[in-house]
């Protein structure tokens, strides 16, 4: 079978993304047990869906589908379709806006390695999160 290396269409950025804020997508993402690696699949230069789901042991097509379709929305990847009638082939890649995104998985990733490192001490983590920046409210 012979590929036309041209993509037929790319789908564009959803313009709902612009409208939904960025503390939302960071809890929708970070939130799901797939999508951190997905992601870092996606960075790593896995493109093809039936790649994801080969180097994802227990991810299933379905949800695969539906975290990309998520991230679509959000315009952290984008969909390009080669070919113009079955079977074609899809291919994802993260945006602009997808590696920026991805600075923010790295910093967790980061952070969770100088907690198991022990650089900070997860009761200094917790203590942090119930008295935010120091400061006690009192009603």
């Amino acid at each position: 079978m012979v590929h036309d290396d041209s993509p037929v269409h790319a789908i564009p950025v959803s313009d709902d993304a612009k409208a939904i804020p960025v503390a939302s997508m960071v809890e929708t993402i970070v939130g799901c047990k797939w999508s951190v690696g997905m992601l870092q699949l996606l960075a790593d230069g896995c493109s093809r869906p039936s790649a994801i789901l080969r180097a994802s042991t227990g991810l299933s097509a379905k949800v695969m589908n539906e975290r990309l379709r998520k991230m679509l929305r959000f315009g952290i990847v984008s969909r390009t379709v080669y070919g113009d009638k079955p079977p074609v082939e899809v291919e994802y890649a993260l945006t602009p806006f997808g590696r920026r995104f991805m600075g923010i998985i790295d910093e967790v990733r980061r952070l969770q390695e100088a907690v198991d490192r022990g650089a900070i001490s997860e009761s200094a983590v917790i203590g942090k999160e119930a008295s935010p920046r120091g400061r006690r409210t009192s009603r």
